[in-house]
């Protein structure tokens, strides 16, 4: 996009293109960015096609499906986030009231499904038919994989046999996440990012989707990113905040997406195989968009309030390994 400023602009990952609609009809309403961000990823957590995302999302090894998820207003440096949790259908929601009405940033398993019970959101079954089907059909399997009764270091063994075959065993969305920029025609930036997490995952794993600075940083006066992919890398590099922090200093955004991307060249990790393991979404401060991605094919959305549509755009290509 140019060089002038975007009044009322929203970036994401691709499967966030069915909440645009819902974040459109706020920015052009003069609402908030934090509102339409908020808004946007809701859409996306009712949507059952999505396996990667709220109800319907992959279960973990248990069968039980976890939903993460964050928000940061870019305005003020405030951040909310939930990890972990179960029976709720919204966590995005969730992550704002922890954001809007606590004293902390962060809340996970019992605790956020206490805050959010007190706060009256309501429960919902996340587990749907096809998604039950899936972990049968990969962690039972014809033996009926583990039973009632079986200790703990049964379970994690069948875990790390799963991990282990994971790139033959496991669908495309087992790395799914959903992430949304938005810049309210005001000028601030929110990001907002939500998650099942990494399909068949240990019980109470988190990846960087909660987690600030991992998976999601916004700052109004440089940029914001997201990230989609192999959370543990991104957690490890920072990689949201490192794009936010090459803009600080003045690199261009593509430059800031590609420099975050080749920090994770440094990071040694076995399940590193993907060829899609990191995606990052990232505006700049006047609602400039771009985004990356170890993967040639990946591609992301962004719409502005002037256009009728979202558009389609390939991500900058920087492969993990150096071709």
């Amino acid at each position: 996009m140019g060089s002038g400023a975007q009044v009322g602009v929203i970036v994401g990952s691709y499967n966030s293109r069915v909440g645009f609609p819902a974040a459109m009809e706020i920015l052009r309403a003069g609402g908030s960015a934090l509102d339409a961000a908020v808004a946007a990823v809701k859409v996306i957590e009712d949507n059952l096609e999505d396996h990667s995302v709220g109800t319907g999302g992959i279960p973990n090894i248990l069968g039980q499906v976890e939903l993460d998820a964050s928000i940061m207003d870019g305005t003020t440096l405030a951040a909310g986030a939930v990890g972990a949790v179960k029976n709720y259908p919204h966590p995005i929601e969730i992550a704002r009231k922890v954001m809007e009405v606590t004293p902390h940033v962060m809340l996970v398993g019992e605790g956020a499904e206490l805050f959010a019970r007190v706060h009256g959101f309501q429960t919902a079954n996340l587990l749907t038919e096809e998604a039950e089907q899936e972990w049968r059909r990969h962690i039972l399997g014809e033996d009926g994989g583990p039973v009632e009764g079986e200790t703990y270091e049964d379970q994690f063994s069948l875990y790390m046999s799963v991990v282990k075959d994971w790139t033959k065993l496991l669908h495309k969305e087992i790395f799914g996440t959903t992430n949304v920029i938005v810049r309210d025609t005001q000028g601030n930036i929110a990001s907002a990012v939500s998650t099942s997490g990494w399909g068949f995952k240990w019980p109470g794993r988190l990846g960087d989707s909660p987690i600030i600075g991992a998976g999601n940083y916004a700052d109004s006066r440089f940029g914001a990113a997201a990230c989609t992919g192999r959370g543990e890398m991104a957690i490890r590099a920072a990689s949201a905040h490192s794009v936010v922090t090459y803009l600080r200093q003045g690199m261009t955004l593509e430059d800031a997406l590609r420099t975050a991307m080749l920090d994770l060249r440094a990071l040694v990790d076995p399940y590193a195989e993907r060829d899609n393991v990191m995606n990052i979404v990232a505006m700049d401060r006047h609602g400039n968009v771009a985004a990356a991605s170890t993967s040639l094919a990946a591609r992301y959305v962004f719409q502005t309030t002037e256009m009728d549509d979202y558009e389609e755009r390939p991500r900058i290509h920087v492969p993990l390994r150096e071709e």
